[in-house]
């Protein structure tokens, strides 16, 4: 048999929003993920996308909807366009699974297909908190620098004293939820998440992931976007459907995490503040990832308008995500 090839090379920043929309799709029969060393590079391209489609009658029409699909992210220069082959076998594939990953002191990332009582059980015993997933392209795996470093604050903030009175009633937004690992993360720390994306695959992997969890009365998944995010359109370039709910921006919040685009935290500003509640006791906390150094600057302007106060930065290379509180 053979098989069309369809390449793309994409940032860093971009390629799991690729293989997102890719998820989206019934078009792909495989999607490969290769990251670009120093001899195989090309320009300021880190990885590589390879999608696989049967050779037949369809295959010119499947490729033109994955261009379609893709183009926002190319017009933006996130990827680059699309190259076609025709290949006679598909390259043998070499990660099987894979395997546990640490982040932090206590977080443990699991990919399995498998919902396991006693990997539930086993967690109970141990002061290690185990997030299951579902192998899929959602954005979000918890191999992403921007997921990790996301990750690591939560645990400081959400876990620490800062927050030690309102555990287990503190209220948190998930905007963007993605794969779900951030919501299933602070839920297994104790807190009430509503878990919003704008787009259906991320929704559905994040029941999955509640659900896989078991953290279902602390999680609730809903397709939507925060305030002018809803104005916005797809944030990763695909479709919007009529559903998509609005949240209004009301003090509902004691805490807001996102893991987006740069572009979404500066139009979404004045909205994450109108969303955290304040108390004598409390301002409300803001947890930010998904952009590089280059960004920085800008999203720490729109949001010190706001009055955010920067309280604490992790890094990974390029990668920045930022604890904000607001000042009273």
């Amino acid at each position: 048999m053979s098989w069309m090839q369809l390449t793309l090379n994409t940032t860093n920043e971009a390629v799991d929003w690729v293989c997102t929309l890719l998820a989206g799709t019934n078009f792909t029969t495989d999607i490969r993920v290769i990251k670009n060393t120093e001899s195989n590079i090309t320009d300021s391209w880190e990885y590589s996308i390879n999608m696989y489609l049967q050779d037949d009658i369809y295959a010119n029409t499947r490729r033109f909807e994955i261009e379609n699909l893709l183009y926002p992210l190319q017009r933006t220069g996130l990827t680059t366009s699309i190259e076609t082959d025709i290949v006679q076998e598909k390259p043998p594939t070499t990660e099987k699974f894979n395997p546990p990953l640490a982040i932090g002191d206590r977080f443990i990332v699991l990919s399995t297909n498998e919902i396991s009582d006693e990997s539930n059980s086993n967690e109970s015993k141990s002061e290690k908190i185990v997030l299951k997933l579902k192998t899929s392209l959602a954005f979000g795996t918890g191999l992403h620098p921007a997921t990790m470093l996301t990750l690591k604050l939560i645990e400081k903030y959400i876990f620490s004293n800062t927050f030690s009175n309102l555990l287990y009633s503190t209220k948190v937004l998930d905007l963007g939820c993605g794969s779900g690992i951030l919501s299933i993360a602070m839920a297994k720390l104790g807190a009430k998440v509503l878990a919003l994306d704008n787009d259906s695959v991320a929704v559905e992997s994040t029941q999955d992931a509640v659900n896989r969890n078991g953290v279902e009365e602390l999680v609730t998944v809903r397709l939507g976007s925060l305030g002018e995010g809803s104005n916005m359109g797809h944030w990763m370039g695909g479709e919007v459907g009529n559903n998509v709910e609005t949240i209004d921006p009301s003090a509902n919040f004691d805490i807001i995490v996102a893991n987006i685009l740069a572009r979404i935290h500066i139009t979404l500003a004045a909205d994450y503040r109108r969303s955290l509640h304040r108390s004598n006791q409390q301002n409300g906390m803001l947890i930010i990832a998904g952009f590089t150094k280059d960004y920085e600057e800008d999203v720490v302007a729109s949001l010190k308008e706001q009055n955010f106060e920067v309280i604490d930065i992790a890094r990974f290379n390029e990668w920045v995500a930022l604890a904000l509180k607001l000042t009273p």
